[in-house]
């Protein structure tokens, strides 16, 4: 899109962006995810509980030990995958220790203010 593309886009909205108002709604709701670690509020986007009865499993519930056995079969090829095996290599065993630790907390402990 050239520069003036985006001028004519921008004045076909009436000038106004939302930006803010999306700045806004995150610095709100960060303080829910505060100590989560890096990465680790990504995966509930597939794998929180509204996973539960689908193809792609919930980890709710499950121990921080066995996902971190999850997440090295992937890395290492050993659980095939169509996207975790690449998911899992993105990540050092620091990194997914972590991650696993915050994903094994209750749902409620998750989203409580620190």
């Amino acid at each position: 899109m050239t520069s003036h593309d985006m001028r004519r886009a921008k004045h076909r909205r009436g000038g106004r962006s939302f930006a803010p108002v999306l700045l806004a709604v995150l610095v709100v709701s960060a303080p829910a995810w505060a100590d989560a670690a890096p990465g680790a509020t990504a995966c509930t986007g597939c794998h929180g509980p509204a996973a539960l009865g689908s193809a792609i499993p919930s980890l709710d519930g499950h121990a921080a030990d066995d996902i971190v056995a999850q997440m090295q079969a992937f890395r290492s090829g050993e659980r095939k995958a169509t996207v975790m095996d690449r998911i899992a290599r993105g990540y050092t065993e620091e990194e997914t220790r972590a991650i696993a630790e915050w994903l094994a907390k209750p749902e409620a402990a998750r989203h409580a203010q620190p």
